[in-house]
């Protein structure tokens, strides 16, 4: 992907999300919620504070992550689509120290 993101903002590629219930009802298209779980592309170089020192970002490409159901703005880079959310709309690391 030849895409950077500035400041403290976040590529995530949203992980499929369940075929069927429990039951073994299958979901359709149409009725699926979309997946509030994904996978870090990418991460920018992070925020500033108020002196301008720059504050790393906590998530690493590579990461699963969960992020709020409405947090940050779709998009589609190299026929791929994304979310490109802000570090601070993310709620955790899956599977992480």
């Amino acid at each position: 992907m030849s895409f950077r993101p500035l400041h403290d903002r976040v590529v995530i590629r949203r992980l499929d999300g369940e075929e069927k219930t429990k039951g073994g009802i299958i979901i359709p298209d149409t009725a699926k919620e979309k997946p509030q779980e994904g996978e870090v592309v990418a991460v920018g170089p992070g925020a500033r504070d108020e002196q301008g020192k720059l504050i790393a970002p906590d998530v690493k490409a590579g990461d699963r992550v969960l992020f709020g159901k409405w947090s940050g703005t779709e998009v589609k880079i190299d026929g791929a689509d994304v979310l490109i959310v802000k570090e601070t709309d993310i709620l955790g690391v899956v599977g992480g120290a």
